[in-house]
């Protein structure tokens, strides 16, 4: 649990030291600067609206990822129940769009903008090769941590399997589970306990993900001064938040932390994108969004979350659900578990228009 809470803080300084420390405006950058102005420019409207921002968010962000924690409370919502089954679905499909229409189009504009040199940044599709990247090594952190755990769990039946007898027939145990009853009792605790470090990873890797994300659209809010943008912004993000809380919240659950875990994790999830409000507000006078290092910064990592949310949706929750036993078993809920997918990418992808 500490480990946890240190990476995730970690991660969140990481992101913003990089992105102050490489973002302060330049005399270079006065066309830039000037190119992004418009008309819809106001410091105390603007002030108002991430006040606002950051209050409403913060509800909708801890909505969303507490519903699915109190599902006890409502015994429709619980893991086993077919409604939490198409309420993930839906759940699935925003963080599947949040990364195919919000994060990797943000990278593409960074990485593409007309104030930064066209060679190498234009000659050269950086988003979608970092992606690409940050697709591979997530699928290499999900296999060495279930490889490293098995390892361990085996050294432990072998222990346990023991009492006297050989390693050798330890490992011929673990080889031939199925024959015996304490031996189907050890592949049982064995594929439980599999499966339930399995939704741990899930859960703290998909957090990872979104956590980079939320800190730098919060950072960009926080800094801009353009309360148009900022009033579309609010509502677009209320709705992202809530939902993509959603799909936290139910891999979390999941994952049976216990109490003071889940909270951790929920509060750094409602917390990160209002926390990236408030720093930007500060850091307004110095932060520039155009200047060609933050640019180039924001772009990577948002290619990187793009990468990862993208496996994570399509991997670990559609694909393990779908082809799962419960879905393959009942061709009523598949489909209404799809339809509940493309619904959620639907307006998630409908928010695009807006933030």
């Amino acid at each position: 649990m500490a480990s946890c809470l240190k990476s995730h803080a970690l991660s969140i300084v990481f992101v913003l030291i990089i992105i102050i420390f490489c973002s302060s405006t330049s005399p270079a950058l006065a066309q830039c600067e000037a190119e992004s102005e418009n008309g819809c420019h106001d410091k105390a409207e603007s002030m108002k609206l991430k006040i606002i921002a950051i209050v409403t968010i913060l509800l909708a962000s801890m909505i969303g990822v507490c519903l699915p924690l109190f599902s006890r409370l409502m015994p429709a919502l619980k893991p086993d129940r077919d409604l939490f089954t198409v309420v993930k679905a839906f759940a699935s499909g925003v963080i599947l769009a949040t990364g195919y229409m919000h994060v990797l189009p943000d990278s593409f504009e960074d990485l593409t903008s007309e104030c930064l040199p066209e060679n190498p940044w234009r000659k050269f599709p950086f988003t979608t090769f970092v992606a690409m990247l940050s697709a591979v090594v997530t699928l290499m952190v999900d296999s060495f941590a279930m490889s490293i755990y098995k390892k361990h769990c085996a050294k432990a039946l072998m222990v346990s399997a023991g009492d006297g007898a050989r390693p050798e027939n330890a490992n011929v145990q673990m080889e031939n589970f199925g024959h015996g009853h304490g031996h189907d009792h050890a592949l049982e605790k064995n594929d439980m306990a599999t499966q339930l470090l399995r939704h741990r990873v899930i859960a703290q890797v998909l957090e990872l993900g979104i956590i980079v994300h939320s800190v730098v659209i919060g950072l960009a809010m926080g800094a801009s001064d353009n309360p148009c943008t900022i009033r579309s912004l609010i509502a677009a993000l209320c709705f992202h938040q809530m939902f993509e809380g959603m799909g936290l919240g139910g891999c979390i659950l999941q994952a049976e932390y216990e109490l003071k875990m889940k909270a951790i994790m929920a509060f750094f999830f409602s917390a990160t994108t209002p926390l990236g409000i408030a720093i930007g507000i500060g850091l307004s006078k110095v932060y520039s969004e155009t200047s060609p290092t933050a640019l180039i910064v924001v772009g990577l990592l948002n290619a990187c979350s793009a990468g990862l949310l993208n496996y994570m949706a399509l991997v670990d929750l559609l694909a393990a659900d779908f082809m799962g036993p419960k879905l393959q078993a009942n061709m009523k809920l598949q489909a209404w578990s799809y339809v509940a997918v493309l619904l959620g990418a639907g307006f998630m992808s409908l928010m695009a228009k807006w933030a």
